[in-house]
């Protein structure tokens, strides 16, 4: 493990709204055990340690330490950050200029190193598809790890059955980890199978840290002769941080779910006659999200299977996602990543929605009902009757999802 400077631990900024919840944003999942606790504290420690070129740090980078983007809520929350994508079709084939730093820019350098200067990458002339992706929270993703890649196969199979016109499909990928083709379960495409590969491939994207499982630098804007200029040639890490975010981001809590989401939401809905015909009630319009064909896509619940950590094995849990990949249309963001198309995005996970001030995988949309109604492909008929409830339904059913 190389050397590192003292975390700091970051302020809640959503103190407000975690006061009413049971349980804090940022907090470990309960029932972990003694020794699952010190791990827990020892990963949120790493995540939030700021890194330098003395650790490997770049030498092209977009942040210095796992918390700088993950702060929203609680250590582990998402962020309005976004990062850069980029890449162009050639003969019908997309391809991401890997040659010219693609597909992910890396916004900064650490500057002179000998003969070299290492500067931020900025996207090329080439680049014919640009797609910015947001910093997503990571509350209960530890959860989603633990759910058997057959259940997720299996929803798949069931929505064809049932709703073949929203059905969703898996993102086969291979497990960096193991070699193996897995399911993908993580980021905006599916594109990463389990917590591990996706802390050691962030570390490398992100911070532009090696280890074993990525041991190759990322080559700046694509020319890799800079890289004899690496002031830390070789693996940077040897995965003990690695394993470290993994098992804090893995015994992160979900979302905490509101003490008595009811409340205030029977408060607003009663303020509106018209919307008595859902029963006024919390259960009212969750069956309304229901009908209209959200949950389609944002499956309510999911169980985790087996796993060696007591917390997460069994449990059933509340995403309002599927974590497949859909048809977007217009919504697609171009960029081609595992088995998913240019046109395909991950169903986002809804659970945790109240802290979000920024939405969609760009964040484009600035309010809940902006991005309803930029849906398209696949989500375009659940648009459509979004659009056309009347008013005081739509901003009921906005307020149910802000109490998830």
């Amino acid at each position: 493990m190389h050397a590192r400077r003292a975390a700091t631990l970051l302020l809640p900024t959503a103190l407000a709204l975690s006061r009413a919840a049971a349980g804090e944003f940022g907090d470990p999942i309960r029932g972990l055990s003694a020794d699952e606790l010190q791990r827990f504290g020892d990963g949120r420690a790493a995540f939030e340690a700021v890194e330098d070129v003395v650790d490997g740090l770049g030498p092209v980078f977009n942040g210095t330490s796992c918390a700088g983007c993950h702060r929203v809520g609680g250590t582990g929350g998402g962020s309005e950050m976004v990062e850069t994508r980029f890449g162009t079709m050639t003969n019908g084939v997309f391809d991401p200029l890997v040659s010219l730093g693609g597909p992910l820019i890396q916004t900064d350098g650490i500057g002179r190193q000998g003969a070299c200067t290492f500067v931020g990458e900025q996207v090329p002339s080439q680049a014919t598809i640009v797609a910015a992706r947001r910093t997503t929270p990571l509350f209960g993703l530890g959860l989603v790890d633990a759910v058997p890649d057959a259940t997720l196969v299996t929803l798949a199979a069931k929505e064809a059955h049932e709703q073949p016109g929203t059905a969703g499909r898996p993102n086969m990928v291979t497990d960096i980890t193991t070699g193996r083709v897995a399911v993908g379960k993580f980021g905006w495409k599916s594109q990463v199978p389990n917590l591990l590969h996706f802390s050691a491939e962030a570390y490398l994207n992100e911070m532009g840290i090696t280890t074993p499982l990525f041991p190759d630098e990322n080559c700046p804007q694509g020319d890799c002769a800079l890289l004899a200029c690496d002031p830390v040639p070789g693996v940077d890490d040897d995965l003990e941080d690695v394993q470290r975010f993994r098992d804090f981001i893995g015994f992160l809590a979900p979302p905490p779910r509101l003490r008595e989401p009811s409340v205030g939401f029977r408060a607003l809905a009663r303020s509106f006659a018209p919307s008595r015909r859902h029963g006024g009630s919390y259960v009212g319009y969750r069956r309304l999200f229901t009908q209209i064909g959200c949950a389609s896509c944002h499956v309510r619940s999911l169980a985790s299977g087996a796993s060696p950590v007591a917390a997460l094995r069994f449990q059933t849990f509340y995403p309002y996602s599927d974590f497949l990949l859909h048809d977007m249309g217009s919504l697609g963001d171009g960029i081609e990543q595992g088995q998913a198309t240019g046109g395909e995005m991950r169903t986002a996970p809804l659970w945790g929605l109240r802290l979000f001030t920024a939405f969609l995988h760009d964040g484009r949309a600035g309010t809940i009902e902006e991005a309803i109604l930029a849906h398209d492909g696949q989500g375009r008929a659940a648009r459509d009757r979004f659009a056309a409830l009347p008013a005081e339904e739509k901003v009921t059913l906005v307020a149910f999802l802000r109490t998830l």
